[in-house]
């Protein structure tokens, strides 16, 4: 069957973006929409309005804006009448930073949506060292960030970061349901040259 791995969980969806996606994606609306339907599943418009805090008309707008390029689809299986569900299309989208030097609009599209990543994720850090001390002794000590600075070449950077992402789905899909105190885990993983000041 497709997308499924031998005697375990389905494979995610995958897609590797192309020009036009990158370019309906770079919008923050719509980014956090497709973010709110691969994290927390099928939703309606209505539900992701109130859930991001914006207004159905325009939910249904960037909804639709994301159906066209293929990021998300109506769920068929819900729903029913005028209540349309959309589902995220894909579980993970990935790109090679250098598909887009030919296309100035795509290449500008990709450097806002890693920015805006950043600044999402700098949020969320900021969010739980704020409410860390409501946590229990066991979260507070297995949470945390850290850093190393290591001499690599593009190629042992690339092995690098593929081995981490291995890992890491590792551990994705061999979640255990039951683990007491089980939450959803955000990783971020960030690799690049030390660049000096103005270069």
């Amino acid at each position: 069957m497709e997308n499924e791995e031998p005697n375990g969980p389905p494979a995610p969806r995958t897609v590797h973006l192309d020009a036009r996606q990158v370019r309906t994606l770079a919008h923050p609306l719509r980014m956090r929409l497709l973010g709110a339907l691969r994290m927390d599943g099928p939703a309606t418009a209505t539900a992701l309005a109130e859930k991001l805090h914006t207004n159905t008309g325009a939910t249904s707008y960037h909804l639709r804006q994301l159906a066209e390029v293929g990021l998300v689809a109506e769920d068929t299986e819900r729903g029913g009448g005028r209540q349309r569900w959309w589902r995220a299309a894909h579980d993970i989208s990935n790109f090679e930073p250098t598909d887009f030097d030919d296309d100035p609009d795509a290449r500008a599209a990709v450097q806002w949506i890693q920015a805006d990543q950043v600044r999402l994720l700098g949020e969320q850090a900021e969010r739980w060292m704020a409410a860390e001390h409501y946590h229990s002794r066991a979260w507070r000590d297995a949470a945390g960030m850290s850093d190393v600075l290591l001499t690599l070449g593009p190629a042992r950077l690339r092995a690098l970061n593929e081995e981490l992402w291995e890992l890491l789905a590792r551990y994705r899909d061999d979640a255990v349901p039951d683990e007491p105190e089980a939450k959803s885990v955000l990783v971020f993983l960030a690799a690049f040259p030390v660049l000096e000041e103005g270069r």
